[in-house]
C-alpha cells in the first residue's frame, strides 16, 4: 500500500484520552490552602517516646565542584547528599524541606563544593535553619583525575569514590571524616613464589576512612590526592586509562616485582596513614577479586591514635 494511501485511526481528544485511563475532574476541596492555616504534625510537642539519633533525607542528587591539586583542577561532578540531625523526646519530627532548601541557598551562592571549610558552614547554617543544637552532612561521589601511561606520556582520565562526612554541634564543635575507594593492581605472592613462570594478578579495590584533626588545613594537604597515593604507592601496579605495548611492559613487570597479598596492602596503607600528623583515626579495607578463585580475598584494619596517648 502507498504511503498516500495509509488511513490512520483517528484518536480521542487529549481531555478523552485521560479520561479513559481514569482521570477525573477536581472534586470539592475543604481543607485550607494557605501555609498559615495548614495543620504542622512534625512540629507537635509531647512526650514521643524517645530521642531519635538521625532523621533527615538520603540519596539526594544534586551538582557538584570539586577542587584538586591533580588536573583537572576544578570539575563538576554528581553528589550523593544525607542529610540529618538528632530530634528530642519532645519532638515529633523534623522540617524535610529545609534540608533541600539549604541544599539551593548553598548553590546559589556559588559555595557548594567538597572544600572542607564551606560544608562546615553548610551544616552549621543546616542546624541553625532547622533550628536544632546538631546537624550532620555526607557526601558522595565519583573524581576524576588525569593518569598517563608510564612510557607513552598518553593520558587519560581515571577515578575515584570520595566521600565526606561532617557532623556539627553547636556552638562550634566539627567531627570530620573524609574517605576514598580506588582501584589497583595486586600481583599473588603465593602464585609467584609456587610457579615455574608468571604469576596471577587481580583487580584490588581499597577503601580508606580517615578522622581528620580540629586544625586541618586543606590548603596545605589535598587530602584526595594523599589517599589516592597511600593506596596505589603500595598497590602492585597503578591502573591506567591508555596503555600503550611498552606502557604494558613496565606496568607488568612492575607488578611481577611487587607482589601484594591482600593482607599486605591493608598493612602498608595503614602505616601510611599512621605517619600522617593530620589523621587521627582511619580504617583501611582491601578487597580483591581474584582472577583464578570463584571467591574475593578481604582484609581490612581499623586504628585509632588517641587510644596509644
Amino acid at each position: 500500500m502507498d504511503h498516500k494511501e495509509r488511513k490512520f485511526r483517528q484518536l480521542p481528544n487529549k481531555e478523552d484520552r485521560l479520561r479513559l485511563f481514569g482521570s477525573v475532574k477536581p472534586g470539592h476541596k475543604t481543607k485550607p490552602s494557605n501555609k498559615e492555616d495548614m495543620a504542622d504534625l512534625q512540629n507537635t510537642q509531647a512526650d514521643f517516646l524517645f530521642k531519635l539519633d538521625e532523621v533527615g533525607i538520603t540519596n539526594v542528587k544534586h551538582p557538584i565542584l570539586i577542587n584538586s591539586e591533580l588536573l583537572p583542577n576544578q570539575q563538576s561532578s554528581v553528589g550523593s547528599f544525607t542529610f540529618s540531625s538528632t530530634v528530642d523526646q519532645y519532638n515529633k519530627g523534623t522540617n524535610m524541606s529545609r534540608f533541600t532548601e539549604q541544599l539551593h541557598d548553598f548553590y546559589e551562592r556559588n559555595l557548594l563544593s567538597f572544600d572542607l571549610n564551606n560544608l562546615k558552614i553548610f551544616t552549621k547554617e543546616l542546624a541553625q535553619r532547622l533550628k536544632t543544637k546538631d546537624a550532620k552532612l555526607e557526601i558522595k561521589a565519583p573524581w576524576f583525575f588525569e593518569r598517563k601511561g608510564p612510557s607513552s606520556g598518553l593520558a587519560g582520565l581515571n577515578y575515584a569514590d570520595i566521600k565526606v562526612s561532617i557532623s556539627y554541634l553547636a556552638p562550634d564543635q566539627f567531627n570530620i571524616i573524609v574517605g576514598l575507594k580506588g582501584s589497583v593492581t595486586t600481583l599473588c605472592p603465593c602464585s609467584k613464589e609456587i610457579s615455574e613462570y608468571s604469576a596471577h594478578n587481580q583487580r584490588g579495590e581499597v577503601k580508606m576512612e580517615i578522622e581528620l584533626r580540629d586544625d586541618f588545613d586543606e590548603s596545605k594537604l589535598d587530602w584526595k590526592a594523599f589517599l589516592l597515593e597511600a593506596a596505589e604507592s603500595n598497590a602492585s601496579a597503578r591502573l591506567h586509562p591508555v596503555l600503550k605495548r611498552p606502557d604494558e611492559k613496565m606496568v607488568t613487570e612492575q607488578a611481577f616485582e611487587n607482589p601484594r597479598f591482600v593482607e599486605d596492602m591493608v598493612r602498608l596503607v595503614a602505616a601510611d596513614l599512621y605517619e600522617s600528623d593530620d589523621v587521627v583515626a582511619f580504617q583501611v579495607r582491601c578487597q580483591n577479586h581474584e582472577s583464578i578463585h570463584l571467591h574475593d580475598a578481604i582484609a581490612s584494619i581499623s586504628f585509632d591514635k588517641r587510644a596509644i596517648q
